[in-house]
Order: C-alpha cells, then structure tokens, then sequence
C-alpha cells in the first residue's frame, strides 16, 4: 500500500492524513468542502511546526510530508487509483452508507475500504457494498498524530488477510493495533462512552459538581483527563449519538443517555467545538473554566 485515500477533512480525517503522510505515503484528502481541505492543510502545517520545534521530527520530515498530500473535493478522482480508502466522515449513518456506496462504485476492486468510525456497524457499511470481505474499521483516537492506538474492527465477512494487512499497515504507522470484533460500540467506546453518561448522570442528579467529578477521576483513578472534561473534547453530540448507537444496539437501559446530555445537546452547548459545554473555551486561553451553568 503506497497510496492511500482518507475521506473527510476534519479533526479526524486531517490528523489520519497527517500520520500516513509523514510516513512516507501519498495521500489524497478527500472533502467536498475546499474550504475544509484548505483549513485541514493549515491545521496538519501547524502540528508538523509544533513536531519540528520540539525537536520530534527535522524540518526536511516536515515539507516532504505536506508534498505527500493532495487535495481533492471529487470523491472519483480521488480514490480512483488507491491501495486503501480511510473513511473518517461525520458520524452519520446514512452519509457514511452514501459515502461507502460511492466508493464501492470508484475505488479499485482490490482496494481495502476502511472506516474510522467509533461505534457504526462495519457489516451494516460493508453490506451497502459489492466487496465487504474488504471492508473493515480502523478506529484512530484523537489526537491522531499523538495517540497510539488504533482499533481495528473486523466485519462479519471481514478477510482474515485484510485484517493482517491493516494490522501490519498500522505497525508501520507506529501505532498499536487491537483487533476486536463488530458489535455496538466495540470496545473503546463500549467502556468509555457508560463511564461519561455515568459521570454527566452524577452531576445531573446532584451529587458533586463539574470539578469535583473530574478531580475525583484524574487524581483518584490516574486519568489524564476527567469524564466531562473528556465528553466536552470528544463533542457532546458525538458522545449523545455513540449512547444511542449502544443503548439501540443492545436495548439495554444502562445505555441510555442522561436527560441532561440530551438537553445540551439540543441546546447547541456542545463542549469545544462550541465554546461552552461542562466547561466554557475562550479562545487563545488554556484556563479550564467550569461553565457558569453549574457554577448556580
């Protein structure tokens, strides 16, 4: 695999292209907003400015790997001629199932299709395409060029050999592959996702506030970082959906999400990438404010 295809500029989708990029692959980042793809080369330019001043990559690591990436809003052209496609769309069945179709359609016949999504059914994507023996998740954490892990989820029809070939693919990337098998959540999301209802659930019925919740995890369970201030990173809506996705999935009550997520959600208070959601973001500022909403 020497050339790779990711779909989708965003958080995800640039830090993927990021990492296969500055590992010698040439990328085709793929996003049918120009704005996007400009905004995503600007964010992976920074992060690789970031990696040369700290002194983790030279600079000549740098510009070779921004001139392994190209640009492209045409979801054909773009995956026409790859070894592998790396889906990292929004978290939406529907597009993604559009998506996956699309590239069933464009995508070389032997091309392995992946999907980085956190808790979408890798056999209900693969079963929308012709090849679903290569279809397949490959779930990277956020930060994409920091976190290590990368868990790859095998489909009911999933080949044995595609999966090898992922896991020795994402070796090659310095990362730690997991394989694990497809069911709601798989295992990442399957754990953390109860963990932060749990923790938004506690807040919501009174029983210690935004800050003490997380002092409670960082420095009594050794988190880096505290459940709501982890869900407000992740996106409360992204967190509201993998619930659904679980508690529809398993028609377990556990699953279920707080009525207070709900609410923030509907409400647009969305964590960072709304400025305010257990904490409020102010940007240029590092402050971790807990929102003025739980400070009554």
């Amino acid at each position: 695999m020497q050339k790779i295809a990711v779909i989708g500029a965003g958080t995800m989708g640039n830090g993927i292209a990021h990492v296969f990029a500055q590992h010698g692959y040439a990328v085709n980042l793929i996003d049918v907003a120009a704005p996007a793809l400009e905004k995503a080369l600007q964010t992976i330019t920074k992060n690789l400015d970031r990696q040369v001043a700290k002194g983790t990559i030279p600079p000549d690591i740098k510009d070779q790997t921004i001139s392994n990436i190209t640009l492209h809003t045409d979801l054909a052209a773009g995956v026409k001629d790859v070894s592998l496609v790396v889906e990292a769309a929004t978290e939406n069945i529907a597009l993604k199932l559009k998506i996956f179709q699309d590239l069933d359609q464009h995508a070389p016949a032997d091309a392995i299709l992946a999907t980085n999504t956190s808790s979408i059914s890798i056999t209900k994507i693969a079963a929308v395409t012709k090849r679903p023996a290569k279809v397949i998740g490959m779930h990277f954490m956020n930060p994409v060029p920091v976190m290590k892990l990368v868990e790859i989820i095998n489909g009911y029809a999933t080949d044995k050999a595609v999966t090898s070939a992922i896991v020795a693919l994402s070796e090659k990337l310095d990362k730690v592959p997991c394989v694990v098998n497809d069911y709601p959540g798989f295992i990442a999301n399957r754990i953390l996702m109860p963990m932060i209802n749990e923790a938004i659930c506690s807040l919501f019925e009174g029983v210690a506030g935004v800050a003490e919740i997380d002092t409670v995890m960082k420095l009594g369970m050794a988190h880096p970082m505290g459940p709501l201030q982890l869900a407000d990173f992740i996106g409360l809506d992204v967190c509201l959906s993998i619930l659904q996705v679980l508690h529809d999935g398993f028609g377990n009550p556990k699953y279920a999400p707080c009525p207070l997520l709900v609410n923030m959600v509907t409400a647009g208070y969305l964590g960072v990438k709304s400025g305010e959601g257990f904490y409020k973001y102010t940007a240029g500022s590092k402050d971790l404010v807990v929102s003025e909403r739980f400070n009554q």
